[in-house]
């Protein structure tokens, strides 16, 4: 905390009025620089409130002003967008207040921050995967929050870039040729979000991914790797009776039979 008051200051001094919020640091008084670094809060000054607030900080540490300063200190860095920092120290708050009025609030602030730190699906789902687990438990400890509603939904989308994520890793694979690990990728894609509203469209990949395999396979392996497709196809048509992908997955079930019966009419030419 204190090299971020530092680097803030830094930048302050650098900029206008530096001169001022030299003079404001060094007043000896700390109500009046509370009560400017309030002023600064009000008006959305956040980078001059913190550094002030963090300057007073040891000055009302055992006073009943300490919790309003802290939980203000906290949520200027979560509204300058640092919110790495931010989540640090929303849960600080909560271990220094936790009987506060405010814990409930500071708690989903404290998940929504990571939730902030999520990064588009192309990138480590890391803190994804935290902000769901940490909304989870926040809804767990608070079951009668107003605040559970949105956190249910932050958990959906969070679920939806995760699932993203897995789909484009599930494409990559098809899309190199990886034919047999695309398969793969794409049934367990569909394990992972069995209620999806894509599910059928993973399932047909599943069927591409084989077909394609099957195809390319040697000449021996092709007949068991295409009844793998058309137990695949038959899986389709059982799970998805209603989907508009329904007939394309038909016709890779009626393709792949008669490649079988092609296969074995050629193996009885050879062995005639």
């Amino acid at each position: 905390m204190r090299f971020t008051a530092v680097l803030f200051l830094a930048v302050l001094l650098a900029g206008c009025g530096g001169g001022s919020m030299t003079k404001l640091l060094k007043n000896p008084d700390p109500e009046y620089k509370l009560r400017m670094a309030e002023q600064f809060f009000v008006k959305k000054k956040y980078s001059k409130a913190q550094v002030v607030y963090e300057d007073v900080m040891p000055y009302f540490k055992t006073g009943k002003e300490f919790e309003n300063i802290y939980y203000k200190y906290a949520y200027c860095a979560y509204y300058q967008l640092d919110y790495f920092n931010a989540e640090n120290l929303f849960k600080t708050f909560l271990e220094i207040f936790p009987n506060s009025s405010r814990a409930e609030e500071v708690d989903y602030m404290r998940a929504y921050s990571f939730y902030k730190q999520s990064p588009k699906p192309t990138l480590d789902q890391t803190n994804t995967i935290k902000a769901m687990g940490m909304m989870q438990t926040f809804i767990n400890m608070h079951p009668g929050s107003e605040r559970n509603k949105e956190a249910n939904e932050i958990i959906d989308i969070c679920r939806q870039k995760l699932e993203t994520k897995d789909h484009q890793s599930a494409q990559l694979y098809y899309d190199l040729g990886q034919f047999r690990a695309a398969g793969v990728s794409f049934t367990t894609l569909l394990e992972n979000y069995p209620e999806s509203q894509k599910a059928d469209e993973y399932k047909l990949m599943v069927i591409k991914s084989y077909y394609r395999y099957a195809q390319l396979s040697v000449e021996e392996k092709q007949v068991e790797r295409y009844e793998k497709v058309i137990d695949e196809c038959n899986e389709f048509v059982d799970r998805f009776p209603e989907s508009k992908l329904k007939k394309e997955a038909e016709d890779f079930l009626k393709q792949s039979q008669t490649n079988i019966k092609n296969l074995s009419n050629e193996q009885i030419k050879t062995s005639a």
